[in-house]
């Protein structure tokens, strides 16, 4: 992972679907969507993510998802750990509460994006965080939003679980 103050920030992806958003989403929204992806970033050998639980961290692959579905190397960063650390205890305080997360608007994935943009200058592929809005651009999509809006994803971890933010 770390080479001198250099260290490897992939994003961690999951299709929380199983593979049956690929076969039933023709049918049911009208276009193909490949999965239902939750995110993670991992670095300094960790995984960090977040859902109804607010900011967490676990050993890489050791949520409830198991093993990534896919992998995206995201570069590397020079941020130390500490103060990697600190930011992400700031985010958990503040825009990432567990009472914020939102299926459609707060999720997982903005967290990614915005955890990669800060570590390594990129964001997390549009494919992931443009799903919400092509879902809910279906008739389908709109006709399930209340239901939907009222879903909380949390992917526990297994062990070496961490909460930022939370006291």
């Amino acid at each position: 992972m770390a080479n001198g103050s250099s260290y490897t920030v992939q994003l961690y992806v999951y299709d929380l679907s199983k593979g049956l958003a690929r076969q039933l989403s023709p049918m049911m929204l009208g276009k193909t969507v490949e999965g239902i992806w939750h995110t993670g970033i991992v670095a300094y050998g960790e995984e960090f993510f977040f859902g109804g639980g607010g900011v967490t961290s676990c050993y890489p692959g050791c949520t409830i998802l198991g093993m990534p579905d896919s992998t995206v190397d995201l570069g590397n960063t020079e941020v130390p750990r500490d103060l990697f650390q600190e930011y992400l205890s700031s985010l958990g305080e503040s825009t990432y509460r567990p009472e914020k997360y939102h299926l459609f608007e707060h999720n997982c994935n903005t967290f990614s994006s915005e955890v990669a943009q800060f570590l390594t200058g990129k964001k997390i592929p549009s494919y992931i965080t443009d799903l919400p809005s092509e879902v809910l651009s279906t008739p389908f999509g709109q006709a399930l939003r209340p239901l939907l809006d009222s879903i909380t994803v949390t992917p526990s971890g297994n062990n070496g679980m961490n909460g930022y933010g939370q006291r």
